[in-house]
């Protein structure tokens, strides 16, 4: 797991832009990754929507966002486009990125343990080292936190 001060290493997934995703190739711009559940679900609309409303003020401040879970492209790109996010989606069907940045938990779901993503947010500076985090995260208010914070940063 990636601790705050680190180096992030290089990962690529399948993104909704069509193409893979590759962190080394935001080198030069602030990241935000945000590690949401499922497609189309109440919270993670919501978590989406919040981001897509402040997506000029992050962009900005030279801010690229993507979004993360283990559901399919396909997936995302009905969900992206369902809700016309600005932002690119990725595909972490196989959990990889996922377990670098120790997303994956127990979760109960209708009184049973499933294991799941917990909501999770993360900036990566320009230089590709991991700066902060938000672990099991509420969705009301938390992308107004993540704008303060990439305010003060840049």
């Amino acid at each position: 797991m990636i601790a705050i001060g680190s180096v992030v290493p290089n990962f690529e997934l399948p993104s909704t832009s069509g193409n893979n995703f590759s962190l080394a190739d935001h080198q030069g711009k602030n990241l935000v990754i945000y590690f949401y559940p499922k497609d189309d679900t109440p919270g993670c609309t919501t978590e989406g929507q919040d981001f897509s409303n402040h997506w000029n003020a992050f962009t900005g401040k030279n801010c690229v966002i993507v979004g993360i879970s283990r559901d399919s492209v396909q997936s995302h790109e009905c969900f992206k486009e369902k809700m016309q996010f600005p932002f690119e989606l990725l595909s972490d069907a196989d959990e990889t990125v996922c377990e670098l940045f120790g997303v994956m938990k127990l979760k109960n779901m209708y009184g049973k343990q499933v294991r799941g993503i917990e909501r999770s947010t993360f900036v990566i500076d320009q230089k590709g080292t991991l700066k902060k985090e938000w672990r099991g995260v509420k969705v009301p208010g938390h992308v107004d936190e993540v704008l303060d914070y990439v305010n003060k940063v840049s």
